[in-house]
């Protein structure tokens, strides 16, 4: 990770101070305030609707926060509150499924073309842009960094799931990001393939790369992150170090279920508890 000279470690990667979302006649998201360090893996977990992909678009900026009556800024990326997207998606790197349907849909795109999209922030490499050696040369990189170099020449729509979550984490990382910003990233993806995605994960990790997970899976907290945030209905209800937010109490209430989470051959695993337990 490169960050820019004007970048600061002191300045939160994201910040948001009461942030309230609408989105058509239904508040989403109910007065969130939190901040998210450089390099502080953070989980952000929660059921299926409690808000986690309003939370993801508020960032990237495809929601916006209603405006505060003291006209402070709810929602702050590394200190700015006013971005243009492209620049934002070239500080947070973007891992998303609508972002592979799109690419997946491009006709005769090769999985090096849609890394090097990733330098315009477009779904397709335009005709007019000239691609620079530089350019193939760092999504090269980029592809090896998690292990999918192999794949540069095949047709990016008939990779397995795996192969085109992998070179969707490649595309976001040739902007060199201050973070890489996970949305739901196993969704699809067999046992076997869901296994490497995690590792390579905690390999970008480990070297450097700032990792927000944002997922409803337990079992994807990857030992790397240290900050867990659970989300229900709108709000966060639990914000902590993983060893006390990733308990069978904060997990209960987040999911509405009796929930009972042990660790196996060193990996998190969860149980559903009868309801008379």
């Amino acid at each position: 990770m490169s960050p820019s000279a004007s970048t600061t470690a002191s300045v939160p990667l994201i910040e948001l101070d009461q942030a309230h979302v609408i989105r058509g006649q239904v508040r989403v998201l109910h007065g969130l305030s939190l901040a998210i360090a450089q390099g502080q893996h953070t989980a952000l977990l929660g059921p299926n609707g409690c808000g986690k992909s309003s939370f993801i678009k508020l960032i990237t900026r495809e929601l916006y926060p209603l405006a505060r009556a003291d006209g402070q800024p709810p929602v702050q990326v590394l200190g700015q509150s006013r971005w243009q997207v492209d620049r934002l998606r070239n500080q947070l790197g973007i891992v998303s499924g609508d972002l592979e349907h799109s690419l997946a849909d491009q006709h005769g795109l090769n999985a090096l073309d849609a890394v090097i999209s990733g330098f315009f922030a477009s779904h397709v490499v335009p005709g007019h842009q000239k691609i620079s050696p530089d350019m193939r040369q760092r999504a090269l990189a980029a592809l090896a960094q998690v292990g999918a170099q192999a794949l540069a020449e095949r047709p990016y729509a008939e990779l397995s799931a795996g192969q085109q979550r992998r070179v969707l984490i490649a595309r976001a990382l040739v902007n060199q990001p201050q973070a890489l910003l996970l949305d739901e990233p196993s969704t699809g993806l067999d046992v076997v393939a869901r296994q490497q995605l995690l590792d390579a994960l905690s390999q970008l990790a480990r070297q450097g790369i700032t990792l927000i997970l944002v997922t409803h899976h337990i079992e994807e907290v990857i030992p790397e992150i240290e900050r867990v945030l659970l989300m229900r209905g709108g709000h966060i209800v639990a914000d902590g170090p993983r060893a006390q937010v990733l308990q069978d109490g904060p997990l209960s209430t987040a999911f509405d279920a009796p929930l009972h989470l042990y660790q196996h051959a060193g990996r998190l695993q969860v149980q559903v508890l009868p309801l008379s337990a």
